[in-house]
């Protein structure tokens, strides 16, 4: 559990850096974002997540070593 929760504060301070240091860098990729096709981000957010499995499992491998 203890995990999770610092995942999570982890998540969140890097994503409020985003909006504190670059707000308007940050409209400007939400405007290009709602004019590229579904398709194309559904696979940004496809490979998202598999990055983020893949960290995930070599985090457990190298605290399992």
């Amino acid at each position: 559990m203890h995990t999770l929760v610092l995942a999570i504060g982890l998540v969140l301070v890097f994503e409020g850096l985003v909006f504190v240091l670059a707000p308007r860098r940050i409209e400007d990729i939400l405007r290009l974002l709602a004019t590229m096709p579904i398709e194309a981000r559904r696979m940004i957010g496809l490979v998202a997540l598999v990055l983020g499995a893949v960290l995930v499992v070599v985090s457990g491998l190298i605290a399992a070593s």
